[in-house]
């Protein structure tokens, strides 16, 4: 599978497309799923081009992998989601419902 630049988080990404925003930085973008399955639904995805988690393990660089997962946690903390509780989620392919073929997690929670 090729990586598809028409893809809804491309666009966001370049700003084709509102969002609202949780935290960026220079590795990731993320902002409220407008089709929320929790009370907390946000997603996660990286700037660069990952067509799933697979893609994303295989073919980021170490140090890009060490700092879109600093960017989580930060995530977690700004929520104050540490304690509390929460999910984070992610599909590869078709048969494990993925349905937008850019990496992303899915961060829930009941908080």
């Amino acid at each position: 599978m090729i990586y598809d630049k028409e893809n809804i988080f491309a666009k966001i990404l370049r700003g084709e497309i509102p969002c609202d925003k949780i935290y960026e930085d220079e590795y990731i973008l993320s902002f409220n799923d407008i089709n929320p399955q929790a009370k907390m639904h946000i997603l996660i995805i990286p700037k660069d081009p990952y067509i799933d988690v697979a893609d994303f393990l295989q073919n980021a660089k170490a140090q890009y992998q060490t700092n879109f997962w600093a960017s989580v946690n930060i995530i977690i903390d700004n929520l104050a989601l540490r304690d509390k509780g929460f999910q984070i989620k992610t599909h590869k392919g078709k048969d494990g419902g993925q349905e937008v073929f850019h990496f992303h997690l899915h961060l829930l929670s009941n908080s």
